[in-house]
């Protein structure tokens, strides 16, 4: 699956999502993009998955239109983020176009 990472995502994500093509959005200059930009020039790239710790993105957008998924990850903190890499994994696994799933990431 193509995965694009937000700005606010660690990079280290990318290491547990072996087996997809990961990217980030300051390496396409999409670092100044709002969400619906964003999501529109994600999709036209060919990206699936869009993982973000932007918690109003489900607010902002009418993703049930949309072929990207979008994972929501309740912190953009590495140290917090790191006991829960399978769960990310098998969020973005799991991921399907137009769908919206949360992590959970306690804090």
């Amino acid at each position: 699956m193509r995965v694009l990472l937000d700005n606010c995502t660690p990079r280290a994500i990318a290491r547990s999502l072996r087996g997809h093509a990961v990217k980030e959005c300051r390496s396409y200059g999409w670092d100044r993009l709002k969400n619906g930009e964003l999501l529109d020039a994600a999709e036209a790239a060919g990206f699936e998955v869009f993982v973000t710790a932007d918690q109003s993105i489900r607010y902002q957008q009418n993703l049930g239109r949309r072929k990207i998924a979008v994972v929501v990850l309740e912190s953009a903190i590495w140290e917090l983020l790191q006991p829960h890499l399978n769960g990310i994994r098998n969020a973005v696994d799991a991921a399907e176009p137009g769908s919206l799933t949360k992590v959970s990431i306690p804090q």
